[in-house]
């Protein structure tokens, strides 16, 4: 039988600036999000459409949790296998689409994990891992767009001890 899990969070406009949404170009597209016992994200919609630069979008943010999911399955997978990562970046990109009429809808993003384990020897394995992420996560398995990975992986050279 299958788990339920249920995430709740909170997303606060904070952009009135004092006249509301009497007119398209009379308010801020800032808000919050927030969740019980957390810090809050500072959000906007992307400058493309009237936001700030400096908050987070929620393409950006869609992206970003394509990413970390991928990432902590692959962690776990490879603390399972005995693979030892010992560093791990990601710098994903996504490819989002702009309909004529403003609509649009994502069109792949493409992780691509920089990722060190301990031994070259466990490079093969340690690649090999990032497929089986790919298939865990929930994320990448709830959207209707292709998310690929191009994962590059370094051995570290092994230590000599030093008489």
């Amino acid at each position: 039988m299958a788990k339920v899990h249920h995430y709740e969070v909170d997303v606060t406009w904070t952009g009135n600036s004092g006249t509301g949404t009497s007119a398209y170009r009379a308010y801020e597209r800032a808000h919050e999000i927030g969740a019980d016992g957390k810090t809050p994200i500072a959000g906007s919609s992307d400058p493309s459409f009237r936001g700030d630069r400096d908050r987070w979008n929620p393409e950006e943010l869609l992206v970003a949790s394509l990413s970390q999911c991928h990432m902590l399955w692959y962690l776990g997978l490879c603390a399972g296998a005995g693979v030892v990562v010992t560093a791990y970046t990601d710098r994903p990109r996504g490819t989002m689409l702009e309909e004529a009429g403003g609509s649009g809808r994502f069109e792949e993003v493409v992780l691509r994990p920089r990722v060190t384990v301990a031994a070259p020897e466990q490079v093969e394995r340690a690649t090999a891992l990032h497929g089986r992420a790919h298939e865990m996560c929930f994320i990448a398995n709830s959207v209707n767009f292709p998310v690929r990975h191009e994962p590059i992986i370094l051995g570290e050279p092994a230590t000599v001890a030093s008489v």
